[in-house]
């Protein structure tokens, strides 16, 4: 049997009967016969379910360089003797400070009297790592001023309207400002 070859020039050759025939065949051969397998599907006899939603995405955990308040720290309600111009400072609070620094203040407790405790959380701040700092104060009209933080920073917010706290944090020689709004009771 003539067998022509690529080219248009004509071979000579033997074909023989079966592809097995010839032992160094038989490899190409199954690797053709598993690769065909794998191509071959059947068609989904399963009815198709209901997409499920997906899961509410967690929330992402803080960087490492923001405000992170202490977990123990709890705010606890203003009683019904407490002024409502006082009780408005009580609650959690974030923003930026000079548009770059994150912090927290949490006005934990009001008195009826004005007098606070707080507790400040600031991420990177300048030169300073994040940390947290726990003090008291004394709210008068609409500002807050709390004492000297163990840190030595000054803070003072003033609520301009409900809602917003304008906050000055001063520490070494260097005075930071922004605006925090109320992000938890």
């Amino acid at each position: 049997m003539r067998i022509p070859a690529l080219g248009g020039n004509p071979a000579q050759g033997r074909v023989r009967s079966g592809l097995l025939a010839r032992q160094n065949n038989l490899l190409p051969m199954l690797c053709i016969a598993a690769a065909l397998a794998a191509c071959q599907s059947t068609p989904d006899t399963q009815p198709v379910a209901d997409p499920q939603p997906a899961p509410a995405a967690a929330p992402a955990p803080a960087s490492p360089n923001s405000a992170v308040l202490d977990e123990a720290a709890a705010v606890v309600p203003p009683g019904k003797g407490v002024p409502a111009r006082y009780a408005a400072f009580s609650g959690i609070w974030a923003g930026q400070l000079n548009g770059m620094y994150d912090g927290k203040l949490a006005v934990l407790t009001v008195s009826s009297g004005g007098q606070v405790t707080a507790s400040y959380a600031w991420g990177d701040l300048a030169d300073n790592k994040p940390g947290v700092a726990d003090g008291s104060g004394r709210i008068s009209g609409s500002t807050l001023k709390l004492g000297r933080l163990p840190n030595g920073a000054d803070i003072t917010a003033t609520m301009p309207s409900p809602g917003t706290l304008n906050v000055t944090y001063a520490l070494a020689g260097q005075t930071y400002t922004g605006s925090f709004a109320r992000i938890g009771q």
